[in-house]
């Protein structure tokens, strides 16, 4: 008998992946678009023409599971609150999707997600106690507590990204209404923003170059310029660096895990965004938790999400039967 297969869809901020995953985790067929639904209806259409495009190559799926960015009620499918797809607010989203689709559907929220494909076959697998920090449009979040993806009280638990790290700074993008988040300060956009500034300030470098030029300054341009070389762009990793570790600082003392795994397409710049936190975690964060503490990229890298909401689906159709 064949391996049984199911979809799974990361629904991020700007960009979404979907594939087809069997029960080895083995991805069949992918779909990556970048992507952002204006209303209620336009995002849950894209969704739906993403899991159909998937479909028409696998149509033999069982299921589907969905990562989505919002405060996601596991339970009962519905969507509390989203910052960067406001429209999918109080939306019952599994009903919606399952009814669309004519297939049972699970969700969750991404980070959530990933943290629990990082745990059964990824970068913190065997951990009892981890911590997922996804790195993208925003800053996605996973707790893993006595082996278990914590949820809360309601089921809206980790959202990491909206910890305040500078009180009084940058207003936090989307509709947090908080400043100085860690989304604002640490995301792969605020890569972009940094990137940004510093072209502007030094106009004869490559970032300046290419902000003339009317090239979007985004985080994985800078990425890009710092693999190159590029001593500006180092410079600016090791900054948002430098701020990431200080955040982990925080969740090192919370939650004494044992390992902390970055994701998120931001992971790109590999260590010299996780070096300079890894630096800072020895240094400021209470001994013996920073001794214990391993600060690791996601296994299954920006295809995290994708392969947690599979899971998902997994585990529903087990739970089903």
């Amino acid at each position: 008998m064949p391996p049984r297969r199911v979809i799974g869809i990361d629904a991020g901020g700007t960009k979404l992946l979907g594939g087809v995953v069997d029960e080895q985790m083995v991805v069949h067929h992918r779909v990556h678009r970048t992507w952002r639904g204006d209303d209620r209806q336009e995002t849950l259409d894209i969704l739906t023409g993403a899991v159909e495009e998937i479909r028409a190559a696998a149509p033999e799926v069982e299921a589907i599971g969905f990562g989505v960015p919002a405060l996601m009620e596991r339970e009962t499918g519905i969507a509390r609150w989203s910052n960067h797809l406001p429209a999918l607010d109080g939306v019952p989203f599994g009903d919606l999707m399952s009814e669309r689709l004519g297939l049972p559907v699970s969700v969750d929220n991404d980070g959530n997600a990933s943290m629990l494909a990082e745990s059964r076959g990824g970068a913190a697998q065997g951990a009892n106690h981890a911590v997922m920090v996804c790195l993208g449009t925003g800053i996605g979040g996973g707790l893993l507590v006595n082996g278990e993806v914590y949820r809360g009280a309601t089921g809206v638990a980790g959202e990491l990204g909206h910890a305040v790290l500078q009180l009084h700074g940058p207003d936090c993008p989307g509709d947090c209404p908080g400043q100085g988040c860690f989304e604002a300060l640490v995301s792969g956009n605020a890569i972009g923003r940094e990137g940004l500034r510093v072209g502007e300030e030094h106009p004869d470098s490559q970032l300046g170059r290419r902000l003339a030029a009317d090239r979007e300054i985004s985080g994985g341009l800078v990425t890009e310029l710092a693999h190159d070389g590029d001593p500006l762009a180092r410079e600016v990793l090791r900054e948002v660096g430098e701020r990431l570790g200080h955040g982990l600082v925080g969740l090192v003392n919370t939650f004494n895990p044992e390992v902390i795994v970055i994701g998120g397409g931001a992971v790109r710049a590999g260590d010299m965004l996780l070096e300079p936190a890894r630096e800072v975690v020895a240094e400021r964060a209470l001994p013996p938790a920073r001794e214990v503490v391993r600060i690791v990229p996601a296994h299954y890298g920006d295809e995290a999400g994708m392969m947690g909401a599979a899971l998902l689906a997994f585990d529903d159709l087990d739970a089903a039967s």
